[in-house]
């Protein structure tokens, strides 16, 4: 029995391609926006960590947007070291989470940390970026 809609899946643009996972992980747009309103520009930088480091965290009392902007925190605290530690790259686990592979071979879940600093502060972004950036 073939049902049409169930046929063969496509893969999204870019799904092999690590430029193209890389650019679709650093939208970020949630955080972008939220660090916007607060006068803090994120600019792939260590700096613009150490900014989010220091927002007053206002969305720690929105159930509905913490989640989303750990997330969020920990795609961008990615990209940054992506774009800034040299060999660093984007990986996915089996379960589709994506991490940081460094060329050491390290890994490192910025997802989980994101979640981490969004719904507490620790650890501060800034601190884990230069943990890896001196791995």
């Amino acid at each position: 029995m073939k049902i049409p809609f169930l046929g063969h899946r496509r893969e999204k643009p870019g799904a092999r391609d690590p430029e193209g996972i890389a650019e679709l992980l650093a939208e970020c747009e949630l955080l972008r926006s939220q660090a916007s309103r607060e006068g803090v520009q994120l600019d792939d930088t260590a700096a613009s960590l150490e900014a989010l480091d220091q927002l007053v965290p206002r969305w720690r009392d929105d159930e509905e947007v913490l989640p989303w902007l750990g997330n969020d925190a920990g795609l961008y605290l990615g990209t940054v070291i992506v774009r800034t530690v040299p060999g660093a790259t984007w990986d996915l686990w089996p379960s589709g989470q994506p991490v940081i592979r460094l060329a050491s071979g390290r890994e490192f879940d910025v997802v989980a940390t994101g979640h981490e600093w969004a719904a507490s502060g620790v650890p501060e972004l800034s601190q884990l970026y230069a943990e890896v950036a001196e791995a």
